[in-house]
């Protein structure tokens, strides 16, 4: 039977070579050979589909998150970076910003910003997918979403404007294949912010400036 960390694997059993004459001795271990084979497989059948079968089962992904506020010239694209990895099964983060599948396969992107505008305007930002490509990359048809970052309330500090956005694709990669995540705005004073954790006037941990996750769903 499986245990709670592993799951065992079935494999065939060498038949033994039937007699010329029907002998019961030998019909008998036949049936020995297999009956040990199927119980094998009906084993690792009830620890898969059982309720909790998902815990034999490792499908890639990523959590990613950067620590750090980003920043951008106005009117100019700019790929979102990630400096930590949470948690990662054959997905990386390559070069700071590509998110990088080992396996093929349709995947699931999940990504939220943390964005500040401390301009005394509204302004707007966009968000798109870059695919692994000729060059740099490929940016993907019909990725991009638009974002109105409110504007700041008053001089003080911490009056910023701000606005925490996210949204998922899915998207299909080859083997060793990227995807980054690019953004931009209309002014420079709007940014990608990280903050660190409060004490006053109430507890609460730090903000990192993006965050993604990027799931396993299907092979091609």
């Amino acid at each position: 039977m499986a245990t709670a960390n592993s799951l065992i694997t079935s494999k065939a059993p060498p038949l033994l070579t039937a007699p010329v004459e029907y002998q019961r001795q030998y019909q008998d271990q036949l049936n020995n050979l297999l009956r040990l084979y199927f119980t094998q497989i009906d084993n690792i059948n009830g620890s898969v589909l059982n309720t909790s079968g998902t815990q034999y089962l490792s499908a890639p992904y990523g959590a990613f998150q950067d620590t750090t506020t980003q920043t951008l010239v106005a009117n100019t694209a700019t790929a979102m970076r990630f400096n930590q990895t949470d948690y990662a099964n054959d997905v990386s983060i390559v070069s700071g910003t590509k998110i990088t599948v080992k396996n093929a396969g349709i995947y699931n992107l999940q990504w939220s910003g943390e964005f500040q505008n401390s301009d005394n305007a509204i302004h707007d930002i966009s968000v798109w997918l870059r695919q692994d490509g000729p060059g740099a990359g490929v940016d993907i048809p019909g990725s991009r979403g638009l974002i109105a970052c409110p504007a700041r309330k008053s001089a003080a500090a911490g009056d910023e404007g701000h606005a925490i956005v996210g949204w998922n694709y899915f998207i299909r990669l080859e083997a060793n294949e990227f995807v980054e995540l690019w953004w931009a705005a209309t002014s420079a004073l709007v940014t990608l912010s990280a903050f660190p954790a409060m004490t006053t006037p109430y507890i609460a941990p730090s903000t990192a400036s993006v965050v993604a996750t990027m799931s396993y769903v299907s092979r091609l």
